[in-house]
């Protein structure tokens, strides 16, 4: 099973990437470019899951090189499960590739990352109501400290199951 985290660039990918995968990470450059992407694997029931941090993009029409690698992770080859990282602290700019990411019909989990910080700014997001305005599962995480990973993981499990 094939996972790609998908966002903008700067949203905390990598963080989450990290926290899911430990350690087992190899770092490879797409084919014909000299821009990386992260691999690894995590186990879940049973389960391996390749997770792939593919680089940051705004939308799926490509404006850079980097942002042509993540559109291409996703569209030219089998993704079973995207999990869409945004920042908090600006959702409007972020749930623009997340509504794009929807229309492929692909199965999607929304996290939103920093939400510490959006709270400190007295931002306020009904996690209820998003999930259930744009029709997939939503968590919130603070990636740095490593709160939310396990709904990340608990969502995975429920997903993978279907």
């Amino acid at each position: 099973m094939r996972v790609l985290l998908m966002g903008n660039p700067n949203v905390g990918k990598s963080v989450i990437f990290n926290r899911l995968t430990g350690i087992k990470v190899i770092a490879s450059n797409y084919p014909g470019t000299t821009i990386e992407f992260l691999e690894g694997s995590i186990r879940i029931d049973g389960k391996k899951l390749k997770i792939i941090d593919a680089p940051g993009t705004y939308s799926l029409i490509p404006s850079d090189k980097a942002e042509e690698v993540a559109v291409n992770l996703l569209m030219r080859e089998k993704t079973d499960l995207i999990i869409n990282i945004v920042d908090a602290t600006n959702l409007e700019r972020n749930l623009y590739l997340t509504l794009q990411m929807r229309e492929m019909e692909i199965p999607m989990l929304l996290d939103l990352n920093m939400i510490d910080i959006a709270k400190e700014q007295g931002i306020e997001i009904n996690t209820t109501a998003l999930q259930e305005e744009i029709g997939i599962p939503v968590v919130s995480t603070v990636a740095i400290s490593g709160e939310g990973i396990q709904e990340i993981r608990q969502s995975i499990r429920k997903i993978v199951k279907r």
